[in-house]
């Protein structure tokens, strides 16, 4: 290799590269802390940038398919104002749904465990009846309990001086605990109230934010990764948007076949047990689980049987939704087969817990899109107008190449 400027430039670039990695790992942990504390201060801005994304979803719905669509005049008053109207009826919408789950569920739930509670103390009543019982038919037994009951000899003095001790650091850490405490819930309060406010300026200003973002990387970057970052870009706002999209649709899929399935066979808190598990089936494939603990409790307490009977419906109908519903709803709303969408979920879950299964049927959605891209690409430049057969499941036989024969042994000798 010829050491002139250029190569020269880059044996340089690839040594300081080196130095800065080797320095970065022998101190990772400071750089690690640091990045967290950077993370915390954008940590506002980077979830209201979530929320609006989950929020433009149904928004941009009501504001394309429903105002555009049914008021076509420019100088109409709901035409002019589509995106804010769009964007406090999603408001209404999310706030309803929450509402109704919390003020619903929540209430049935504390009814239900104030009625195990009262349960519980006559299960304990009826325990020391048969404990008396217990002692009654056999003496022998009981006496000796009690011989040992009262062998049992305490040193209160010390117990009294423990217990005071451990009062007193109690009593100290509960203050601070309630500081800090304190201080935590109210700094989530504001950045939640941050987040939220940053959230509607990117939905009312979107187009805006979008152009200057283009034209921040055409400033600074060649044209081709711009073209490049914005291809990916486009394409993991799609996936995320028909992924949410499908996850809804899907969670209301499996809350009426539960409210029908419920009403037909009159089971109790039919309505209620049908939106918690489409409520709760936003959790890919494993997030109905949680309807089903809530739901056999709730129906515990009012009728036992049904409860079981509740169970054996719910391993149905999840079966169903699991093996027919989920994969097709939504492994077609992000292009993604549908044995992928079953490991991208036991991935993520294995490794992210609740937010892998969110993040990775998208993500792997994406990958795949991008790796089908370039797959196809380079068949194309690889075969040219054998690639088409080479990519169908059951490719035609393709004419062998003839080979030239080889020469004789011994001629030309």
């Amino acid at each position: 290799m010829e050491l002139n400027r250029d190569n020269l430039k880059k044996i340089l670039g690839i040594i300081a590269f080196t130095v800065l990695l080797y320095a970065a790992l022998q101190r990772w942990e400071m750089i690690a802390a640091g990045l967290q504390t950077a993370f915390g201060y954008v940590f506002p801005f980077v979830l209201g940038a979530c929320v609006a994304f989950v929020l433009n979803v149904p928004m941009r719905f009501i504001e394309i398919r429903i105002i555009e669509k049914w008021i076509k005049d420019p100088k109409n008053y709901l035409y002019k104002n589509r995106r804010a109207i769009s964007l406090v009826i999603t408001l209404i919408l999310v706030a309803g749904v929450l509402f109704f789950v919390f003020f619903q569920v929540v209430p049935a739930l504390v009814d239900t465990i104030g009625t195990v509670i009262e349960q519980s103390q006559v299960a304990i009543q009826a325990l020391q009846r048969w404990a008396y019982q217990l002692g009654d038919r056999y003496p022998d037994i009981a006496q000796k309990i009690t011989q040992q009951i009262t062998e049992i000899r305490l040193d209160w003095d010390e117990i009294i001086q423990k217990v005071g001790t451990w009062l007193r650091s109690a009593g100290s850490q509960v203050v601070t605990s309630t500081i800090g405490v304190a201080t935590s819930v109210a700094g989530k309060v504001v950045n939640f109230f941050l987040a939220l406010i940053f959230s509607f300026y990117v939905l009312m200003q979107k187009e805006k934010l979008s152009r200057q973002c283009k034209q921040l990387l055409y400033a600074f970057l060649p044209e081709k990764v711009v073209e490049r970052f914005l291809h990916i870009a486009s394409l993991s706002s799609l996936t995320f948007a028909r992924f949410l999209s499908g996850q809804c649709l899907e969670a209301c899929i499996l809350g009426g076949m539960f409210f029908v399935a419920m009403t037909l066979l009159g089971f109790p808190y039919a309505l209620l047990i049908g939106v918690l598990i489409a409520f709760t089936a936003l959790i890919p494939i494993f997030g109905a689980m949680i309807g089903l603990v809530v739901g056999a409790f709730l129906l515990l307490m009012v009728e036992p049987v049904k409860a079981l009977w509740f169970i054996v419906l719910f391993f149905i109908l999840q079966q169903l939704e699991g093996n027919l519903i989920y994969p097709h709803v939504v492994g077609n709303s992000v292009g993604l087969p549908s044995i992928w969408v079953l490991v991208a979920v036991t991935v993520g879950g294995n490794a992210m817990g609740i937010p892998g299964m969110l993040l990775f049927i998208p993500i792997s959605s994406v990958i795949y899109a991008l790796l089908r891209e370039d797959v196809y690409g380079r068949l194309r430049r690889r075969y040219g107008d054998r690639a088409q057969a080479l990519t169908v499941v059951n490719p035609p036989v393709m004419p062998r190449r003839k080979r030239k024969p080889k020469d004789p042994p011994g001629k030309g000798v």
